[in-house]
């Protein structure tokens, strides 16, 4: 007979403790884990010591406070812990593997939590005050981890030395890129010899060649991002299969030859100057509510830069029947013979990143850490990461009654808090244990309380129209 739920995540905890090389980090790092993974409101700490401890939720809070915001253990032993754990079952031979790059935006009032900026906040989709992480997450078509988690530090921040002692800054820390962070990220998977994949990221990171250039140099394939006026050499060595704008084949007109009066053209333009047969419609995933398509371009092409030539790669194009313009543009070095099909499959994939964003977020607390400085806020981020690990680990079991414990019956009764006040009480009176508000009463065991779960993910099923 298998281990009980509880057994299997005491044994997963004790694998993640034991990166923080010390005695007095066990308990509350096994109380910190279960708060993230307990259902509530907020993931900050006194509300989940309150979960986890309602008989003594001070002492609790403050061996929890210690552990997240004090304690001096290693954010990447730990990640390296989760790493381990979760890839021999993530990852398979035969499928594909995907390594997305991309930030997310946490926003935080005030001025002092460290790393806080007015700058876009992906999560309110505008300018706000915010602070932003830079990521790295291995994906497959049965799921994905969160390899490393790293906070990116603006100019303001970094040339000022007074504000960063303040927050707790290690002195050898200085401005960075999030292209320069991302690529330190790479480095270290590759150092660390996690299974390798097509690395995929927006244009924030994809219009940089010669970032491009070193993923390429480490034997890394790449289907990146860049911007509509991202210019690019097309027609020189020009493959007989791609069609040139005046239809037709081979190469194109004199106007896109490359020579002295010839010009770089823009990947916008040449989007608009296809011609009808170059674009195919593709679906490739099931969505929510139908299939999920669009139109789809290649042609084979340089990007123009005055120092050297550069190496021919795929330009691929989205555009929409119905839109006014192209919706995005890849750059790739993808084999030139890849099928539509898994052409387009790898470049979805990075769809995955935003389910870890939302399910690390709303589910696991990763913005709700209320402390200022820069060990506690990586360490908070470093176990929500754990947590992920453990519920992506409970779903790629593939036991169908672990399945239906984590969609409808609770957890067993010694796996879940007892005598804590329900979500509505405010925290104050949880924290105090006193009575609770007219009309709320509190949690029986017989209550269910479903563990949290990354959602459900569909295998992709890719037609060509």
């Amino acid at each position: 007979m298998g281990m009980s739920l509880e057994a299997r995540f005491k044994k997963y905890c004790d694998v993640m403790v034991a990166t923080m090389q010390h005695a007095d980090r066990e308990q509350p790092g096994h109380w910190y884990l279960k708060g993230l993974v307990l259902p509530g409101g907020r993931k900050s700490v006194e509300p989940m010591a309150a979960r986890v401890q309602p008989q003594r939720v001070r002492s609790a809070h403050q061996s929890m406070h210690h552990l997240v915001a004090e304690a001096h253990w290693s954010d990447e032993a730990l990640l390296a812990a989760v790493a381990n754990e979760v890839l021999p079952k993530l990852v398979r031979d035969d499928e594909p593997v995907w390594w997305i790059l991309d930030d997310t935006g946490l926003p935080k009032k005030g001025k002092h939590s460290v790393g806080v900026a007015h700058q876009y906040c992906g999560q309110t989709g505008k300018q706000d005050n915010c602070r932003v992480a830079v990521t790295l997450t291995l994906a497959t078509h049965e799921g994905s981890l969160p390899l490393a988690f790293r906070l990116y530090l603006p100019r303001e921040w970094t040339d000022d030395e007074a504000r960063c002692r303040k927050a707790g800054v290690p002195e050898e820390v200085a401005f960075a890129t999030k292209p320069e962070l991302a690529w330190r990220q790479i480095e270290a998977a590759l150092q660390a010899g996690y299974p390798r994949g097509t690395v995929l990221a927006d244009a924030a990171y994809g219009d940089e060649t010669a970032w491009r250039e070193k993923l390429a140099g480490h034997g890394l394939t790449y289907a990146v991002g860049v911007r509509p006026a991202t210019t690019v050499w097309w027609g020189e060595h020009q493959p007989a299969s791609t069609p040139n704008p005046k239809g037709g084949r081979g190469r194109p007109p004199n106007r896109l030859r490359r020579d002295a009066h010839h010009q770089p053209i823009s990947v916008q333009d040449l989007a608009r100057s296809l011609p009808a047969r170059s674009w195919r419609t593709v679906t490739w995933r099931q969505g929510v509510s139908g299939p999920l398509r669009s139109r789809f371009a290649r042609v084979r092409v340089r990007a123009a830069h005055r120092d050297r030539p550069r190496a021919q790669e795929w330009l691929i194009i989205e555009w929409a029947r119905d839109a006014d313009e192209p919706a995005h543009y890849w750059f790739s070095n993808l084999p030139q013979d890849m099928a539509w099909q898994q052409m387009i499959d790898t470049l979805m994939g990075r769809w995955h990143i935003e389910r870890d964003y939302q399910e690390l977020k709303q589910e696991l607390g990763l913005g709700h850490f209320e402390g200022r400085n820069w060990r506690g806020f990586h360490h908070h981020a470093s176990l929500c990461v754990a947590a992920y690990g453990f519920l992506m680990l409970e779903r790629l079991s593939g036991a169908k009654k672990n399945s239906a414990r984590f969609t409808t019956p609770a957890l067993p009764t010694d796996f879940r808090p007892r005598g804590a006040g329900t979500d509505a009480a405010p925290r104050a009176m949880v924290h105090r244990n006193l009575p609770l508000p007219t009309g709320a009463r509190r949690r029986k065991d017989s209550d269910p309380v479903p563990m949290l779960r990354p959602q459900p993910v569909r295998r992709n099923h890719l037609v060509t129209q």
